[in-house]
């Protein structure tokens, strides 16, 4: 049983989908845990359901690309909390389309919520964390920045580049006693894979090597041990939670 009850927690994007459930999965080891979402009412009603697990939860609305509301995000959790020892990254956007069709500003967009959003929290939390000389960074790829996807060139390089800050970072506070990895999930249940059709759901389950899709609480509980005692040892890694797509 992982005990998280002295510890504290931010996750962005954690007001629906893969961020409420890890939200949920640390607020059930009894972790305190602060929701940001550019949705507040999203993010309120996630805390309101951690409250009701009985721990401390908080909820804030932040564009985690701007360096301002970042700033003014960890300044409102720490001080709600008074530490912060564990920050998820999980706030991300796509905008699907051809190399030779996208536009700019989608390319921009998606780099700047699903990348520059971690190097903002990142440099914003190592101040506390290396301070108290201990912390749990974890961040949200995929495993398509790890292969490729077909009409996914923004969202595939945004989270490659999230792999490659997770390692360097690993590096840089590593003598710290900081941990800092990545989850990789392949293809989840979601409220848009729902909407596929059941044929297309079996193409997608036929190229993973466990015939089905993953779900949130899989990811979450991935999640959970790197952010728990358990996983003190690791840093710099990337967890595949994908059934076995990318070997």
């Amino acid at each position: 049983m992982i005990d998280l009850t002295s510890k504290a927690a931010l996750v962005t994007g954690g007001g629906r989908g893969i961020g409420r459930e890890i939200a949920l999965r640390l607020a059930q080891a009894g972790c305190s845990v602060a929701v940001s979402d550019i949705d507040i009412a999203t993010a309120q009603t996630t805390a309101q359901e951690l409250e009701q697990l009985g721990v401390k939860a908080l909820a804030v609305k932040a564009n985690v690309a701007d360096a301002v509301e970042v700033e003014g995000m960890f300044k409102e959790v720490l001080g709600a909390f008074g530490t912060l020892d564990i920050l998820v990254n999980n706030a991300g956007i796509t905008r699907d389309g051809l190399l030779v069709r996208m536009k700019e500003e989608d390319w921009d967009l998606v780099l700047q919520v699903n990348l520059k959003s971690a190097f903002l929290c990142c440099k914003e939390v190592a101040r506390s964390m290396m301070k108290a000389r201990s912390g749990k960074i974890i961040n949200i790829a995929s495993v398509v920045g790890l292969m490729g996807n077909f009409g996914q060139a923004n969202y595939s390089a945004s989270k490659a580049g999230l792999i490659g800050l997770t390692k360097t970072v690993a590096r840089e506070l590593a003598g710290r006693s900081i941990c800092v990895n990545a989850v990789a999930p392949g293809f989840i249940k979601t409220a848009m894979t729902d909407k596929l059709s059941d044929t297309d759901k079996e193409k997608l389950s036929s190229n993973i090597p466990m015939q089905k899709l993953g779900s949130a609480a899989d990811v979450a509980n991935a999640v959970l041990f790197l952010a728990s005692p358990l996983a003190d040892y690791i840093t710099g890694q990337v967890l595949t939670v994908d059934g076995g797509l990318v070997m």
